[in-house]
């Protein structure tokens, strides 16, 4: 709530959608692909075409997804952290001149300008990787294992609305739970300065946090993101039931 108030207070209520630009316009790109490879691994899984899949095999076909969706995410999350942490950043360097951007475009250029190239988009990958990969083998694992929970079977093709909407937010909280403090170690490794890094990867990032800030420092943030969570992909999960049973 602090964070708000100071927020709105210095930037006005524009300032609570800061880096909102790259998620929306490819936010359906995002879901598209997750739940696209999602299908597929589940059509190679299958013993025959319409069999249910375990629990066990949900969670082979999320992580698979993980991996595929971890090459979009990976920029698009590069982009919207600076965005949302340059005020900060700002503060915290006046004296170095801190890049100030104008917006998504700005930082994208700014990136493949100044910072590699292409590869400064995908700064952060391999934690990217590793929020994306386990993340979604336990959000569609928990997803699929709820759905069945509420059938009482693996046929979970009368379930109602309402049970979709309690499977999909819970699914959405468990891949939070599972790889939230990998999220920050990503976050703070694609702000860091490019020419006068405070961490030399992961692993260093991890070791850093942990000695100036402890187990809490790793989970700054959690209750937003949770908060934000549920609804969201309680929404987008029954979006994708209802669209799937719509189109036969």
């Amino acid at each position: 709530m602090d964070a708000v108030k100071q927020t709105i207070a210095s930037e006005g209520p524009k300032g609570l959608y800061k880096g909102m630009g790259a998620p929306l316009a490819t936010v359906a790109a995002f879901n598209a692909l997750l739940f696209t490879v999602r299908g597929r691994m589940e059509a190679l899984l299958r013993s025959e075409p319409g069999a249910p899949l375990t629990v066990n095999q949900q969670v082979v076909c999320g992580a698979g997804a993980g991996v595929a969706v971890s090459f979009l995410a990976c920029p698009t999350e590069l982009i919207k952290c600076r965005l949302q942490a340059q005020s900060a950043l700002a503060e915290s360097a006046a004296s170095s001149g801190a890049v100030k951007y104008g917006g998504p475009m700005d930082v994208a250029k700014h990136v493949l300008k100044s910072e590699g190239g292409l590869i400064g988009l995908y700064k952060g990958l391999v934690p990217t990787l590793a929020r994306e990969v386990p993340g979604n083998a336990a959000m569609f694992g928990v997803y699929e294992a709820l759905k069945q929970y509420f059938a009482g079977g693996k046929d979970t093709s009368g379930l109602g609305r309402g049970s979709l909407i309690v499977a999909g937010g819970l699914a959405g909280a468990s891949f939070w739970l599972s790889v939230y403090p990998t999220d920050v170690i990503k976050s703070v490794i694609q702000v860091d300065d490019y020419k006068n890094p405070k961490f030399s990867g992961s692993i260093d990032a991890f070791r850093k946090i942990l000695a100036s800030e402890g187990i809490k420092g790793l989970y700054r943030g959690f209750g937003p993101a949770m908060a934000r969570s549920v609804p969201a992909n309680a929404a987008c999960f029954l979006a994708y039931e209802v669209t799937r049973s719509s189109l036969g």
